[in-house]
């Protein structure tokens, strides 16, 4: 919230870090009923991360949300998980190739099976793979990620 009232910019307007910190919306590729997150190992990052990106000027988070889940995913992406907000929003400071920028980033969660296969943009990802949500360990993720799998525990139906 300080950082909202102290900036009228919170979009990045030049790659890689220009404004820091920006907003990025997190697409969490979700299978409630198989209990995982598909996450892609980022070339950037270095990194197991979510598909996702900078919000772009003027445009809603939720937008960019659903754009990056069509251009990352390639698929129309389905809110019905935890719903159309997001979930969890961290400040963190970046690693691998760009690293040092701050990144405000909006945790949404969209609805996925883990018996489909999702082809990652390669410009992005060198890989994706399913990870157990009840295993809480992700090696090389993002900081914040296994208080995110907390959150989606709590907010996912009790398993039978």
């Amino acid at each position: 919230m300080a950082w909202l009232d102290a900036t009228d910019d919170i979009f990045r307007r030049a790659k890689p870090a220009t404004p820091s910190p920006h907003l990025v919306a997190y697409v969490v590729l979700v299978d409630p009923v198989g209990r995982a997150v598909f996450l892609g190992r980022h070339l950037n990052a270095g990194l197991w991360l979510p598909t996702g990106g900078h919000v772009e000027p003027g445009e809603h988070p939720a937008e960019a949300a659903r754009r990056e889940a069509v251009e990352e995913l390639g698929i129309d992406p389905d809110f019905s998980v935890t719903g159309a907000d997001p979930l969890m929003l961290t400040v963190t400071t970046t690693v691998g190739r760009n690293a040092g920028h701050v990144d405000v980033s909006l945790w949404y969660t969209i609805r996925g099976d883990r018996t489909r296969d999702y082809p990652l943009d390669a410009a992005e990802f060198g890989a994706g793979r399913w990870w157990d949500i009840d295993k809480y360990a992700v090696p090389q993720s993002d900081p914040h990620f296994s208080r995110f799998l907390t959150k989606l525990d709590a907010a996912l139906p009790p398993t039978a």
